[in-house]
C-alpha cells in the first residue's frame, strides 16, 4: 500500500503551506502558498539572506520616501521568494497583498499589479503566480477586476459560505477556506477538546463550498487550508487542492493506511442555490456569522502584525548595510 500522501496526490493537488525552500524541495508539491507569517519565519533562515539583501538594494534604486522603499522592499522579497519557489515546483505560487489594504479596493489593485510587474521584470511567467487577497467585500471586488485583466487570484482568509459564494460570483480563480481556524473558534465556543473528523466544522464548511461550486458549475478552485490534523485532510480527500504544512505532510507520508475519496464533482449535491449577492447581503450575512466575522478580523490582524515585523527586519538590515 502506498502512503496516504501518495494516495492523496492521486485525487487532489497537494500544495506546500510553507516558505521553507528546503521543505518545498523535499516534499515536491505541485504548488506552494506564502503569506507574511510564513515569509517572516522563512526570512530568519540563511537561505533568505541573499534575497533580503537584493530586496533592500532594489528598493534603494527605486527611490522614494523611507516608507515607500520599505513597502517596495517587502514586496520584492515576497517576489524573490516566489521566484525561488517556482524553480522548485511545476505549478503556481501564491503571493499575498499587504493585509493592511484589505478594506481598500484601489490600493489592493495597485499593489497586486506591482507584484505581477515585479515577477515580470524578473523574467518569470506571471501565469504561474496567484495574487492572494483577503476575502473582504473590497478584496473580492479587487479580485474581480484583476481576473478581468488576466491576473489570477487566491481569495484567502475565507471562513463563511457567503464569502465563498461572492468569490465565485466575482470569477475568482481560487479560494482558500481556513479549516483549522474555523475549528479553533468552535472548540473555544463550545469548550470541547476535539470534534470527530467527520463533524469538524471546518471540514463541513469546505465540503459545503466544494459541493456548491461543483453542483452549480462554478469554475473557482477550492483549496482547503490551515489544517490542525491529518483527520481534517483525510475528510477532504478529493478536494481540488489542499495546502498542507510540512509537519502534516510528514504524517501523511508515514501512514500506509487506506485513504478513500470523500469529495468528487460527479457526486456533488447542494441545497444552496446561486443568487444575487450585493454588498448589503454580503455584509448582513457576514455580520450574522460570529465565527467568520471574528476569524476574518483576527486573520487580518495576525497577517498585519507579521507584515510589520517583516518590515522591521528589512529596516534593520537596511540600516546596518
Amino acid at each position: 500500500m502506498t502512503s496516504k500522501l501518495e494516495q492523496l496526490k492521486a485525487m487532489t493537488t497537494v500544495v506546500a503551506d510553507t516558505g521553507d525552500l528546503d521543505a518545498i524541495a523535499q516534499w515536491k508539491p505541485e504548488d506552494a502558498t506564502t503569506n507574511p507569517s510564513l515569509l517572516l519565519k522563512a526570512a530568519a533562515s540563511e537561505a533568505y539572506r541573499p534575497m533580503l539583501n537584493e530586496a533592500v538594494v532594489a528598493a534603494r534604486k527605486q527611490g522614494g520616501s523611507d516608507a515607500e522603499q520599505l513597502t517596495y522592499a517587502t514586496d520584492m522579497l515576497a517576489v524573490l521568494a516566489g521566484k525561488e519557489i517556482l524553480g522548485l515546483i511545476p505549478g503556481v505560487v501564491s503571493t499575498e497583498v499587504d493585509a493592511r489594504l484589505s478594506f481598500d479596493t484601489g490600493a489592493t489593485l495597485t499593489r497586486a499589479r506591482r507584484l505581477v510587474e515585479l515577477y515580470d521584470h524578473l523574467g518569470m511567467d506571471t501565469s504561474r503566480v496567484l495574487i492572494k487577497i483577503a476575502s473582504t467585500w473590497e478584496g473580492i471586488r479587487a479580485a474581480e477586476q484583476l481576473e478581468k485583466e488576466g491576473i489570477r487570484c487566491n481569495l484567502t482568509l475565507l471562513f463563511s459560505f457567503i464569502q465563498a459564494a461572492a468569490c465565485a460570483d466575482a470569477g475568482a480563480f481560487l479560494v482558500s477556506p481556513f479549516v483549522g481556524r474555523i475549528l479553533d473558534w468552535h472548540l473555544a465556543a463550545t469548550g470541547r477538546d476535539a470534534f470527530p473528523a467527520e463533524e469538524d466544522p471546518g471540514v463541513q464548511s469546505v465540503s459545503r463550498i466544494y459541493n456548491y461550486y461543483k453542483a452549480n458549475g462554478f469554475e473557482t478552485v477550492v483549496m482547503g487550508a490551515s489544517f490542525r490534523n491529518t483527520g481534517e485532510i483525510e475528510m477532504l480527500a478529493g478536494c481540488d487542492r489542499l495546502t498542507i504544512s510540512p509537519a502534516l505532510l510528514q504524517e501523511l507520508d508515514a501512514d500506509a493506511g487506506s485513504l478513500p475519496r470523500q469529495l468528487s464533482p460527479e457526486d456533488a449535491k447542494s441545497s444552496d442555490r446561486p443568487g444575487n449577492i450585493d454588498e448589503r447581503l454580503f455584509r448582513w450575512e457576514s455580520n450574522e456569522d460570529a465565527m467568520a466575522t471574528e476569524k476574518l478580523a483576527d486573520g487580518i490582524r495576525r497577517f498585519t502584525n507579521d507584515q510589520i515585523e517583516l518590515e522591521n527586519r528589512v529596516r534593520r538590515l537596511s540600516q546596518a548595510a
